[in-house]
């Protein structure tokens, strides 16, 4: 009897053992799902309070704000479904709801042009980096049904009014460039292209990119012309030298 029973307890301290392995194996993989899905949210949360860090390079809208704000909202709350027991999540979700409400109430938008683009080709790129973002965060939160229609079309339109000026003062730079390196006709193909660009638009900001660049163009066309008059003299006075010299022919 006792090695009956010895054998029997035995083998429940054995189903034990692995049962309690079993739900410590099965914990683990929880807890271990559990950061991987905070660790994601974290870093929705981060890469769009980043985005919203550099509100103060471009004219962010009241809708984009609200927008951006929406989204960081969003993965607090479902942090928050995940891990019940972390009490920080509950304030910040406090404090993220009263930012939405102060931006819908009291903010003001600028318009989509009243920025400048820095004379630096490295920070103009990143600049255009960051509205092809912003477009891309819109274009996704319009998909998901976290922003209206209507709303993402007037702040794609916005988007797109800033990634053209970035594009156009670029391209005028690169025009001043080449016109001070006397590449005239890199000037001229720049400058049609760009009329191409904002002809296409109609916006304050492209009608008036629209006329210095007509005025550009017809200076390039000026200096280009002159240059062909001025080689078509040098031609003309180069022959009447060689002419001169020229050896004389014995009749």
């Amino acid at each position: 009897m006792n090695i009956s029973l010895i054998a029997v307890l035995c083998v429940l301290l054995f189903g034990l053992i692995v049962g309690y392995n079993i739900m410590a194996q099965y914990r683990q993989r929880l807890e271990s799902s559990k950061r991987q899905e905070m660790a994601k949210y974290i870093a929705v949360i981060d890469t769009t309070e980043e985005l919203i860090g550099n509100a103060h390079n471009l004219p962010f809208s009241g809708s984009l704000l609200v927008c951006l704000n929406n989204k960081i909202l969003d993965a607090l709350k479902t942090m928050h479904d995940i891990d019940r027991s972390d009490r920080s999540l509950e304030q910040r979700i406090v404090d993220v709801q009263g930012q939405i409400k102060q931006i819908q109430h009291a903010y003001q938008n600028q318009d989509s042009t009243s920025f400048r683009v820095s004379d630096s080709d490295r920070e103009a790129i990143s600049m255009l980096k960051l509205v092809k973002r912003l477009r891309a965060v819109i274009k996704a939160e319009h998909t998901k049904g976290r922003m209206l229609t209507q709303l993402f079309v007037a702040e794609n339109l916005r988007l797109e009014q800033m990634q053209v000026k970035i594009n156009i003062e670029n391209v005028l730079k690169r025009v001043n460039d080449a016109r001070i390196k006397g590449q005239l006709g890199t000037a001229q193909q720049l400058i049609k292209k760009a009329i191409e660009v904002v002809s296409s638009k109609n916006n304050a900001y492209c009608q008036s990119a629209k006329e210095s660049l007509n005025e550009m163009l017809d200076e390039v066309n000026q200096a280009l012309n002159k240059g062909h008059e001025s080689a078509k003299s040098r031609a003309t006075d180069n022959k009447e030298l060689d002419e001169l010299f020229a050896p004389k022919k014995k009749w």
